[in-house]
């Protein structure tokens, strides 16, 4: 069963436990795995201390076909257990990304976005003889071609970057400071933890409260950190007893958001049609009344029926919001609500504001 899995963080081998869990159970998957990046000996500072970079056991294979079957096995068990309409994350760097990417289309995966995380801190090249590793690449990707309905809360991300449709480029800091989980002896607790800013922008645009979120590699836990601030639920698959243990402990410590906090805004698709017609029924439009543009430049008036008309150099026009607002425009097409205003109080306002107030009575 599913339900005794819910946020708890299992100790074992991932593709084992994939395996284990129920077919299309799982809503998102977010996977941060091994990224075969040894390095040829130490790399050393320009003081010459030693960097902490990763020589962990789990990051290490014999050559790239170990790699690749690693990688395969792992996507299959994944794209089992995700619902038909679930999405997919993963995560890495140049080593291994275009590897993975080529797996996942092999297993029918359907890409949707690269997504570059730009790192605004990142660790600068010491041996001079390359460009500054500046970025790792996400790959989001539907569990198959035909998904159309997956969770891609659009608006939300909109009002994330201050009301403009975010990009595949973002901008966030590595784990530094105090989120940063340090073991005893003042050492990384793990060598590659990410942020929580970027599991938040993740899980904010592919997921809802109340959804299963699975992090194969879940290392100390920031995926399930993160699902519980924001009302997700987790299953966190870790073969290191100790990153476990210390998932554990950190995850214990986070308070749930309300969940009026952290449901998403809702599309505009999905919220009630509302003709303009309903407007002038409801009082809120009379007859007769005039709405112009955002400028003033142009100027219709309202109909009973519901339609404008309109006169300019282009001629007479008369017809639904949008039609007329194209065709006092000369474009091909218009969207009426935000293109015509109303006088309210000295302030012009798009009528898209009268029609929220229809849909706040329902």
């Amino acid at each position: 069963m599913l339900v005794d899995k819910l946020d708890r963080v299992l100790v074992g081998d991932c593709i084992e436990l994939m395996q284990g869990l129920p077919a299309a159970s799982v809503d998102m998957v977010f996977a941060d795995p091994p990224y075969n990046l040894q390095l040829g000996g130490d790399l050393l500072r320009p003081d010459n201390s030693k960097v902490d970079a990763v020589d962990d056991d789990w990051d290490k294979f014999a050559d790239f076909s170990r790699y690749d079957s690693f990688t395969r096995a792992w996507l299959a068990a994944a794209r089992r257990v995700l619902k038909p309409q679930g999405t997919l994350w993963v995560i890495g760097s140049y080593h291994n990304i275009f590897r993975i990417g080529t797996a996942l289309q092999d297993h029918g995966f359907w890409i949707l976005n690269d997504i570059v995380w730009r790192k605004s801190n990142p660790m600068p090249n010491f041996r001079g003889k390359r460009f500054t590793n500046a970025h790792e690449t996400l790959i989001w990707a539907a569990r198959d071609r035909r998904a159309k309905r997956y969770t891609f809360n659009y608006d939300s991300m909109k009002e994330l970057n201050e009301g403009v449709q975010m990009r595949s480029d973002w901008l966030l800091p590595l784990c530094t400071g105090g989120e940063r989980l340090k073991g005893e002896d003042g050492r990384k607790a793990h060598p590659t933890q990410k942020p929580e800013s970027l599991l938040f922008r993740c899980l904010m645009a592919a997921s809802n409260p109340g959804d299963v979120v699975l992090d194969p590699f879940f290392g100390t836990g920031t995926t399930g950190a993160v699902a519980r601030r924001l009302g997700r639920r987790f299953i966190g698959l870790e073969r290191d007893p100790d990153y476990a243990a210390i998932a554990r402990k950190r995850i214990a410590l986070i308070e749930p958001l309300a969940a009026e906090d952290v449901s998403p805004k809702p599309s505009k698709r999905s919220e009630p049609r509302i003709p303009f017609g309903v407007l002038i029924e409801a009082g809120l439009l009379e007859p007769g009344a005039l709405l112009s543009d955002p400028s003033g430049r142009h100027v219709a008036r309202v109909r009973a029926d519901g339609t404008l008309s309109a006169a300019n150099a282009l001629g007479e026009h008369r017809g639904s919001i949008h039609q007329v607002g194209a065709a006092v425009q000369g474009a091909p097409a218009c969207n009426g609500w935000t293109f015509w205003h109303f006088e309210q109080q000295g302030a012009r306002l798009p009528i898209d504001h009268l029609r929220q107030q229809v849909r706040a009575g329902l």
